[in-house]
């Protein structure tokens, strides 16, 4: 078993940045790929960014390249995201996800752990 522990969230006002932070725990060597996902009131469960193992392979969401960036320590089982130039269309409640398989692409249906989310909100 993961677990998965998100932080990091809170409230900014547009243009602000925030850093989110998931530490996992558990069999760590089992899950080569990283991810968050978020969800706004109301929608879809978004995938945002994920990352592979040796940071080699990311993926970025389209409402997201350029401002957002995914990385990870894995000395310290930690994956991050780095969010610049936040728009008020960010606020969701942002997850961190883990998965067994190789792809960085996978959907969310793919991803076997889930943290329990932190919320961000951004006002205009």
């Amino acid at each position: 078993q993961v677990q998965l522990v998100e932080s990091g969230g809170g409230m900014v006002q547009a243009g602000d940045s925030l850093r989110l932070s998931c530490a996992a725990s558990g069999r760590t060597f089992s899950i080569p790929v990283m991810g968050w996902f978020r969800q706004a009131p109301g929608k879809e469960r978004e995938r945002v960014a994920a990352i592979s193992w040796s940071a080699y392979s990311t993926y970025y969401a389209d409402s997201v390249k350029g401002r957002f960036t995914i990385s990870r320590d894995n000395a310290r089982n930690t994956v991050y995201l780095q969010m610049n130039s936040l728009k008020p269309e960010d606020t969701a409640v942002y997850y961190c996800a883990a998965k067994t398989g190789p792809s960085v692409a996978a959907s969310a249906t793919r991803y076997d752990y889930w943290g329990q989310g932190t919320q961000v909100t951004v006002s205009s």
